[in-house]
């Protein structure tokens, strides 16, 4: 692996930002290209250091900033390694609906059903959420989420097309782990900051039969937009919760 380094120069970062950005965007620029794959260590901090010329302080106020963002993660005794969805801590980080007797463990994780997977052409919407053109090509998901045999949760996604060529429902009938894990190992694409918006709903005929209830039922519909490395969008997911028996749990602050 070399060990020569760009200039800082040639970093997005403003030349007028603090050195450890300016570090932190070449980290980052080294996490997108591949470098160091999710779940495996970076060099540590007097090695990285040495290679981008700066002291090991403003490296590691830089490493603290992908830290407190989740993009790394420090094991005490063992070093910084590359976050990921395959580790059982963050597995559900974008997932907030909770059982209401707050007992997630003997919930046990979700039965996945894919409804729909299929490629097509990005609508208007769509388009604009991950900055694509009307008509470029993206994939459509349609699944449900079941809990202790009852469908809770139902889900329709947008890809983008190019990054995931390949996926197919039956490889998402396959895989057993989270779906945003499947994106890292098989596609090089890792989810690392999202963005929702939530209101409540009535569903429509074809939702009120996928999730078994009534067409007068409320449901809290979360649209979601989440980005990987340096904000670049890519997935959009609407999803419809059932919140008879779960409810909408986040940590503020």
């Amino acid at each position: 692996m070399s060990t020569s380094s760009p200039p800082l120069t040639d970093s997005p970062a403003p030349a007028f930002s603090p050195l450890y950005q300016q570090i932190k965007t070449l980290i980052l620029q080294r996490l997108q290209a591949g470098e160091w794959k999710p779940g495996e260590p970076i060099p540590s901090e007097f090695e990285l250091a040495a290679r981008f010329r700066v002291s090991q302080g403003t490296m590691r106020k830089a490493i603290d900033e992908l830290a407190a963002e989740n993009l790394v993660v420090r094991r005490q005794g063992k070093g910084t390694f590359v976050a990921t969805h395959a580790e059982h801590h963050v597995q559900y980080r974008f997932l907030k609906l909770v059982p209401d007797d707050g007992d997630v463990t003997a919930e046990g994780p979700a039965v996945r059903t894919i409804i729909d997977c299929r490629r097509q052409r990005a609508t208007a919407d769509v388009a604009r959420a991950l900055n694509l053109r009307t008509g470029d090509a993206v994939l459509q998901v349609r699944r449900v989420l079941a809990y202790r045999g009852v469908p809770t949760i139902l889900e329709d996604l947008w890809l983008p097309g190019a990054p995931f060529k390949g996926l197919t429902a039956e490889r998402l009938e396959q895989w057993h782990g989270p779906m945003y894990a499947l994106f890292e190992t098989e596609f090089g694409v890792r989810m690392v900051r999202a963005e929702e918006k939530l209101r409540a709903v009535l569903p429509d005929a074809s939702q009120a039969e996928l999730l078994a209830v009534d067409a007068a039922t409320p449901l809290l519909s979360v649209e979601r937009l989440a980005h990987t490395y340096h904000d670049a969008p890519m997935e959009l997911r609407r999803g419809l919760y059932r919140t008879d028996t779960h409810h909408y749990h986040n940590e503020l602050g």
